[in-house]
């Protein structure tokens, strides 16, 4: 038991939470575990959001698993991306061993082994879960200028390709469309139709093109099109448990750009779409964002101002975004400054650039008398953190070594065969497996569709035109047909594509993505 007035109860008095709080580990002092010193993540002040950060093989994996499960139990659901595959282990029920017997002992932790409810997601078709879509209008030429790797004069050109589109009602749904449109506006009867706005010159039109091919080589083009990921599909419960939502990232190097930037699609559809909800006693849902640094990487400076604002601005939609990465240097300093929790792991510094990072990142943290940060951050176990998260209060809690608990699911994948059997069953799978290709741009474009000619008047002898039947009475047992079609899907997906393109003219949002 913690001796009152001493350093382990004095850290732990600050994480006290008169609220609902996940349960992070206990304190370490000099090398030592002093169970009765909690360190705990309120869950009211998650929207504030965070960072878990360390090198590889730290534990980082392991604590985005821990911090996931107890949300999920707390009726928060959560989306991750399961960048190494292993995460499907939430899934299952942990099993008990001697690790995790002594991990639990030293904490006083009454550890069980839980399964979680969990739903597997892949971006596109040929993953191990349900394939998931955006369209080219909804990710708007901001995020899709990023995808691509345009510079800012191409993506002003980008833009203006988008409004050409969103004025005459053609909607970019696919890889396709977009080429078509692009095609079109270069040739001589749409250079007519840019005049006056200005234009798109062919070897901007041409950079983009092959930077097109490109995104379609490393599969963009099974991405890209419909039916469109409905973000309120991420914010499921069953049985009381917040559903997990893992996103398949297992091929991530090979299109780093695509994923990293299809994250920050969601974020900002959750934006668009979530109302506005002012401070919870718990998240409506919170958002991992491993691999961060990606997002990050050769981002322009308009870019990065909008996931500034983006951040800022979603906690009032009740959504907590964390973002992972190996070191707290990867985070733009106007982003980092938004991230209310710290969770960092071990730090390496075998070299002057890991030097300077560490130096960095001591000065990020509150001070402390009862640890050295650089030696500290340097020292740490598997599975041992630097925390300091917001009270309560709205202020930071003492930094704080801490020895996290074991989490109560698998800690490893469930399996290529469990995870298939999943999928088959879920209902995600059948709303989302077939893709629909219904007209867009490029049917427009390519057929050269005209104004229907007036109806000729009828000639002056000619018979009245007879008077069309009565209808059969319906039968109010039988659904009608606009009920009956309402349940098909690709109605479904029209009518939320439809509706947006019904004022001529697209409203975006802070990256230029589709407003429904």
């Amino acid at each position: 038991m913690t001796e009152q007035g001493s350093p382990a109860s004095e850290i732990a008095a600050g994480y006290a939470s008169e609220g609902a709080a996940l349960e992070l580990g206990a304190v370490v002092i000099d090398g030592q575990t002093d169970a009765s010193a909690a360190v705990r993540l309120p869950l009211a002040t998650l929207n504030r959001h965070g960072l878990v950060a360390g090198a590889t093989g730290t534990g980082k994996t392991k604590t985005l698993q821990l911090v996931a499960e107890q949300l999920s139990a707390a009726g928060v659901p959560v989306v991750l991306a399961d960048v190494k595959g292993d995460l499907s282990g939430l899934a299952a029920a942990g099993e008990a061993n001697d690790k995790v017997g002594k991990r639990s002992q030293e904490l006083g932790d009454d550890w069980a082994g839980t399964a979680y409810p969990v739903q597997f997601l892949s971006l596109g078709t040929g993953g191990k879960g349900s394939p998931i879509r955006a369209t080219i209008t909804s990710f708007g030429p901001v995020l899709l200028s990023k995808v691509l790797g345009l510079n800012e004069t191409q993506e002003s050109t980008l833009g203006l390709i988008f409004h050409w589109a969103d004025q005459r009602g053609l909607a970019l749904l696919d890889t396709k469309d977009l080429r078509s449109v692009i095609t079109h506006l270069t040739s001589d009867e749409g250079k007519a139709d840019l005049k006056g706005i200005g234009g798109v010159s062919a070897a901007t039109a041409g950079v983009i093109l092959r930077s097109l091919s490109n995104l379609e080589a490393q599969g963009g083009e099974d991405f890209f099109g419909e039916p469109e990921l409905d973000v309120h599909d991420l914010m499921r419960q069953t049985d009381g448990k917040g559903v997990v939502t893992l996103l398949e990232l297992d091929n991530l190097q090979s299109k780093p750009a695509l994923f990293s930037t299809f994250l920050m699609w969601l974020l900002a559809e959750l934006f668009e779409e979530l109302p506005e909800e002012g401070d919870l006693d718990q998240p409506k849902l919170v958002f991992f964002f491993d691999e961060a640094h990606l997002l990050f990487n050769d981002a322009s400076k308009a870019f990065l101002e909008r996931i500034e604002q983006t951040v800022k601005l979603i906690r009032s939609k009740g959504v907590g975004v964390f973002f992972c990465t190996q070191l707290p240097t990867d985070i733009p300093n106007n982003v980092l400054s938004q991230l209310g929790a710290r969770i960092q792991h071990a730090l390496r510094a075998f070299t002057p650039d890991d030097q300077a990072a560490l130096a960095k990142t001591v000065k990020t943290y509150p001070k402390t008398k009862y640890y050295e940060l650089d030696t500290a951050l340097t020292s740490l176990g598997i599975g041992e953190a630097i925390v300091t998260v917001l009270s309560e209060r709205g202020a930071p809690t003492p930094v704080a070594w801490t020895r996290l608990r074991a989490p109560r699911s698998k800690m490893g994948s469930i399996g290529a065969e469990a995870v298939a059997a999943a999928v088959a069953s879920s209902d995600l799978h059948a709303k989302y497996s077939e893709t629909i290709d219904r007209e867009s741009a490029y049917e427009k474009l390519a057929a050269k569709v005209a104004a229907p000619a007036p109806e000729a008047a009828p000639a002056p002898d000619a018979p009245p035109a007879p008077a069309p039947e009565k209808p059969a009475p319906e039968n109010k047992d039988d659904p009608g047909f606009i009920e009956s079609a309402m349940k098909n899907p690709a109605v479904k997906s029209f009518m939320r594509s439809a509706a947006s393109a019904l004022g001529r003219e697209i409203t975006r949002g802070l990256f230029g993505n589709r407003r429904r």
